[in-house]
């Protein structure tokens, strides 16, 4: 009996630790070894529109629009790219901050919402209403609470409308700060990047983030935008992505110069309700994605279970170990190139104890696919 138990506890552990072995050479190798150059210096190919909604969001604002509206995304003459912002019901001195800007900036206007829209909760009708009223083909998104790496932010983004591509996938990391809790959301956020990056660059697109997204106003308009989900508060971003994502029409954009940082939760509660919010809408996901994911989570969940069940059973201890530390070793090296690409090598040094907090993630926080999200920003 005893025999039996040992030899299903080191399968079960052998199918789990090649599980993950597999996610890590097929799919997230893909950022770690991503090579892709960008011009800073190149002369814009499309025109643009950088779309923000905005919802009591004046600091905000205040802190971070400069740094959108000062890109170095230019013609011979003026500006190739526009900036809009939707004020949507702001209560605090939102729409005054953004009228007094207004003259000093003539690719810049503005959009007030006075009247919020029935039945269609969060930011996907003031979203709606700035990409219907963009000039441009091209759209870039971003949240009030961002701020771009850099003033070529719009032009490496836009870069990834190459030939076909419809969709450009960037990243949005955390700002650094001192304490467990900004690792743990910066690691976090690093680690859903390196899924849903590497995943687009396997041509298996599930999901995008709105703070450093773009896409085709024409694809919005052909998808009739969020119609198919405008009943559910999140989603304008990823719902939109999984919905309106082929093998070919996405492009991934990883440079340090082409990043949004926003600024981090600053209490547990805070960040986990936002996990929470986000991760309601996963349900929605195409069922192929959902088994995808659902596998390398349930993989990644019961690796270390699996290890410590496993380790007991001395027929197969040396196996058991040689596994453990090829995982481990494939893991790291991988971590690694994939932390440096996003500028998160810093969290290398607690990538191990970060992989076991995961699994404690997952025992939180999945409950919240059962539910459904809060119909608010």
């Amino acid at each position: 009996m005893l025999y039996n138990l040992g030899l299903i506890a080191f399968y079960t552990f052998a199918t789990v630790a090649g599980l993950q072995i597999l996610y890590y050479l097929v799919f997230f190798s893909r950022v770690a070894f991503y090579r892709r150059t960008f011009e800073t210096d190149s002369a814009p190919e499309a025109e643009c529109s950088v779309i923000i909604c905005a919802k009591d969001e004046e600091l905000n604002l205040q802190k971070n629009l400069p740094s959108v509206l000062l890109q170095r995304y230019h013609d011979k003459k003026s500006p190739a790219y526009e900036v809009i912002v939707v004020n949507d019901n702001s209560e605090d001195d939102t729409k005054y901050y953004l009228r007094s800007i207004e003259p000093g900036y003539p690719h810049y206007r503005h959009i007030e919402i006075k009247q919020a829209a029935k039945f269609i909760p969060g930011k996907k009708f003031p979203l709606s209403m700035g990409i219907r009223s963009a000039k441009y083909e091209y759209i870039l998104l971003t949240d009030a609470d961002c701020k771009p790496s850099s003033t070529y932010w719009l032009s490496m983004m836009s870069q990834g409308f190459t030939e076909g591509k419809e969709i450009v996938l960037g990243y949005s990391p955390y700002e650094k700060k001192p304490g467990l809790l900004n690792k743990v959301i910066r690691y976090e956020t690093y680690f859903s990047a390196l899924q849903y990056l590497s995943f687009a660059l396997s041509g298996v697109t599930y999901m995008g983030v709105g703070r450093n997204l773009a896409y085709k106003r024409e694809l919005f308009t052909r998808h009739k935008g969020f119609t198919a989900h405008h009943h559910i508060a999140s989603g304008d971003d990823d719902l939109f992505v999984n919905a309106a994502a082929t093998r070919d029409n996405v492009s991934v954009v990883i440079n340090k110069q082409a990043f949004t940082y926003s600024e981090p939760k600053t209490t547990w509660k805070k960040w986990f309700q936002q996990k929470t919010r986000h991760m309601s809408t996963g349900k929605h996901y195409r069922f192929s994605h959902k088994l995808l994911l659902g596998l390398f989570s349930l993989s990644h969940f019961l690796f270390y279970p699996a290890f410590i069940a496993s380790i007991f059973y001395q027929p197969m201890q040396l196996y058991t170990l040689g596994i453990f530390g090829f995982k481990l070793l494939l893991q790291s090296v991988i971590s690694f190139m994939a932390m440096r690409k996003l500028d998160e090598s810093d969290l290398f040094k607690i990538s191990w104890f970060m992989d076991l907090f995961m699994t404690l993630y997952y025992i939180v926080l999945t409950p919240a696919l059962l539910f459904k999200s809060k119909n608010r920003w």
